[in-house]
């Protein structure tokens, strides 16, 4: 049994039948905020900048609207990204909700179907920190609540985007260096061996590969090569939480769906299927989802159906 539509819901569906009014922008509190802190048309009148009204805005427009299409789509018409949050942005020290307010920015923007990374190409080693940050947020452990798997799917939507901008170069940097033969450092050394017997020039560069290893950089490294691998573990974890009757929570089920058209879109895409469909298979992703409670639930009717695709990108 899903939880009833809320308001909101039911006017996200009414924002999709028709665009939002001029009058209703004009009216909205966020352009009143944009105007004092963002909006280029007021840029000569704006006030210093101040953290605690991203902090007030991810809260009131983001969470307590159980992310609202509409509330988002205001704050992308006003420019937020553009010129309040990614030119405040700095690095480690940003806060959760700085972080999580640029990809839901982000996330609208590829809706939308607007250019997204222009804002990003000219400071590429603060996006790198960035992407550190979603990445370390991916698979960070909390509870599952409906709250909390509201962020871990819009984090998994952008990093979905991210893999299918390969041929942005910002994003390229990032996402091949979860997707490379160093990834196979997560396989177990038989299952390895058996692979790269098959393959004997990717044996040659996992040699090079060894050899040319950093031990200060050991610890970084080994956590990426194991990135993929312990997002699916996640994932597998959020999955087995679903009983096989009772209540469920709609948000976990779509972190579900969208997890399995993650992988699906990475199997999709030669660059990062090449070494990551071993992994995943080592995983048994396919066949955990297959033995899902979820598939057996009238809830599960979408993601048994993209579970499925999964089972044909081998």
């Amino acid at each position: 049994m899903m939880v009833p539509q809320d308001e909101n819901q039911v006017q996200d569906k009414q924002v999709l039948k028709g665009a939002i009014t001029i009058s209703q922008i004009d009216a909205d509190e966020i352009t009143f905020l944009a105007n004092r802190f963002w909006a280029p048309d007021t840029s000569n009148a704006h006030e210093p900048y101040n953290p605690r009204i991203i902090e007030d805005i991810y809260r009131k427009e983001i969470c307590d609207s159980r992310h609202s299409l509409r509330r988002i789509m205001m704050l992308e018409f006003s420019q937020y990204l553009e010129n309040y949050l990614w030119p405040n942005f700095d690095g480690e020290s940003a806060s959760r909700a700085h972080l999580m307010s640029i990809v839901a920015m982000v996330n609208e923007k590829f809706r939308e179907k607007v250019e997204v990374w222009k804002v990003f190409e000219k400071s590429s080693d603060l996006f790198a920190k960035f992407f550190q940050r979603v990445l370390e947020a991916c698979i960070e452990e909390r509870p599952v609540t409906p709250a909390v798997m509201r962020e871990q799917t819009a984090l998994l939507v952008f990093l979905n985007h991210c893999f299918n901008s390969m041929e942005v170069e910002i994003c390229r940097n990032q996402a091949k260096r979860l997707v490379s033969l160093a990834m196979w450092s997560c396989l177990q050394p038989k299952r390895r061996e058996q692979e790269l017997n098959q393959t004997p020039q990717w044996r040659k560069f996992w040699k090079k590969l060894q050899k040319r290893e950093d031990p200060e950089q050991k610890e970084k490294l080994s956590w990426e090569r194991h990135f993929l691998q312990n997002l699916m573990i996640k994932f597998i974890r959020v999955l087995d939480t679903i009983p096989e009757d009772g209540p469920i929570c709609e948000e976990t089920v779509r972190y579900c769906e969208r997890f399995v058209e993650f992988l699906i879109d990475l199997e999709a895409l030669l660059p990062t299927r090449r070494f990551f469909n071993t992994v995943m298979d080592d995983c048994h992703v396919v066949v955990r989802c297959s033995l899902s409670s979820l598939v057996r639930r009238e809830e599960g009717n979408l993601f048994s159906q993209v579970s499925c695709i999964t089972e044909y990108c081998f």
